[in-house]
């Protein structure tokens, strides 16, 4: 029998006590782990459902169709010579994402106590797996926007910017980031006060209209509505998506790099706040 002192491995039991502890190479370790917690995520999503993952499809078909016929065909709102239903199955995609990112990760403490209770892993892999499990989503998603621009290509109505498609996984991270952000704040905040999950599903649904996905940003006004929309850090990330994936878009190098700071800002915040609620909430939940 071999000798347990002549193990090569050690471990370590000491308490956390900073709260801006990422201990990435921890969670690199349990990469198993994230994997099939976002295998999880993505098959309870659909699980019971008649049609099953052809809601990926339906539901952004069905909401580019309704928002097509509102806001182009009532509205009136131009789409910058995109086909509104190219633009709007585009917009959705991403607004998508950004917003299952933050919907999901707003409840990790309250719809994981059950697993959290029971047994010790790193709790960012959670985090992790609901963004890899909307990458996925939204990499679906795409495969409908991309059938549409065959057609609108044949056409000659859309001109994407195909140098520019390297920016696609750039913004993936970069709004994950923020959403995941913004998730973990709300999801540390619920564990005490519940009545918070009642509003972010109104505040997602403001926010979007706060961001450009109905309607491209060039057709706001220019002065303080133009800026107040610029300021919003989920804006110049849409408008860089569709600026490769369709062709037309704006971008800022300042208002972008401002983006890049907020949601830097965000993740390290959610992160000490996700820490230091980590250590004792199972208390309050």
């Amino acid at each position: 029998m071999a000798d347990i002192s002549q193990s090569n491995y050690h471990i370590h039991i000491t308490a956390k006590h900073r709260w801006l502890d990422l201990n990435l190479k921890e969670v690199w370790r349990y990469r198993d782990l994230i994997l099939l917690f976002t295998r999880r995520n993505f098959v309870v999503s659909y699980k019971q459902t008649v049609l099953g993952p052809a809601w990926i499809f339906l539901t952004p078909l069905f909401s580019s169709i309704v928002q097509a016929f509102v806001f182009g065909g009532i509205a009136g709102i131009e789409t910058d010579g995109i086909p509104m239903l190219l633009f709007y199955l585009c917009s959705n995609a991403v607004w998508g994402f950004f917003s299952t990112c933050l919907t999901n990760n707003a409840g990790t403490f309250t719809e994981n106590a059950y697993v959290f209770g029971k047994v010790y892993f790193p709790r960012l892999t959670t985090p992790i797996s609901n963004i890899l499990s909307c990458a996925i989503r939204f990499g679906i998603q795409m495969i409908l926007v991309l059938i549409f621009m065959v057609y609108f290509l044949i056409q000659g109505t859309v001109h994407p910017n195909w140098w520019a498609w390297f920016l696609i996984p750039v913004e993936l991270i970069h709004l994950g980031i923020l959403g995941m952000g913004f998730g973990i704040i709300i999801s540390s905040l619920t564990t005490k006060y519940r009545d918070l999950t009642v509003l972010v599903g109104f505040g997602v649904s403001l926010w979007m209209y706060l961001t450009p996905i109905v309607y491209p940003l060039s057709t706001a006004a220019e002065g303080w509505m133009k800026t107040a929309l610029m300021i919003n850090p989920v804006t110049i990330p849409v408008e860089l998506m569709r600026f490769a994936i369709l062709g037309k878009g704006t971008f800022h190098l300042g208002y972008y790099s401002l983006s890049w700071v907020v949601t830097l800002l965000v993740a390290v915040l959610g992160i000490m706040i996700f820490n230091k609620v980590e250590r004792n909430f199972m208390d309050t939940v």
